[in-house]
């Protein structure tokens, strides 16, 4: 988990803030680490360093949500602990599945999620569809994802939601994302479809 005050929720959400710089005796988050930050989801962490004080910038100051590097440097406070610049960006609502961010997909983990896609499409194709949609267009707002495929949004939303109880996709603050394991999944989707087909004859 990482703490930030409530000032800084909405630019974390809406991508204006991109730093944050943090006082610890040892580092507390790693690059590509995914920590939740309470209420608005998860971040990512995207790079991690230890800088000097003097190094800090007008512009770090603002990637950080301060106005001014002044107000942004009574807020860090003078310490004897390293200072680490975080580089990080909103990474969903936080009610993703764990594995989602697993692309290391093993014939008996691919096999399952086949498995449990076909119980999804018993009354109709749709899976493939829907996440080349999502692939194709990346937090783009369901409605308009709906239109896209003529149907009613709410109906929509439904049939995401049950991909990403598989891990297959990822929700936004505007909008979706193919996981990790849901590009993964859609590769090799395929050839599994192939083959089974082939073993069929």
């Amino acid at each position: 988990m990482l703490l930030f005050q409530k000032r800084f929720h909405q630019g974390l959400v809406d991508g204006s803030i991109t730093l944050t710089f943090r006082r610890w005796a040892k580092p507390h988050v790693k690059p590509g680490g995914r920590y939740r930050v309470h209420p608005i989801g998860v971040v990512m962490v995207d790079a991690l360093e230890v800088v000097a004080d003097h190094e800090l910038t007008e512009t770090d100051a603002v990637a950080c949500g301060f106005a001014s590097l002044d107000e942004m440097k009574a807020y860090l406070r003078p310490g004897p602990e390293p200072l680490f610049k975080v580089t990080l960006h909103h990474a969903g609502d936080g009610d993703r599945v764990e594995h989602a961010t697993d692309a290391k997909l093993d014939p008996a983990a691919l096999a399952e999620l086949t498995k449990r896609v076909a119980r999804l499409e018993r009354d109709g194709k749709w899976v493939k569809r829907v996440m080349l949609l999502i692939d194709r267009h990346p937090r783009v707002a369901a409605s308009q994802l709906a239109k896209k495929l003529a149907r009613e949004t709410l109906p929509f939303k439904v049939d995401v939601r049950k991909l990403k109880k598989l891990g297959l996709t990822m929700s936004f603050e505007v909008g979706y994302e193919l996981s990790p394991r849901g590009r993964a999944f859609l590769k090799r989707w395929a050839s599994v479809k192939r083959s089974g087909k082939a073993a069929a004859r």
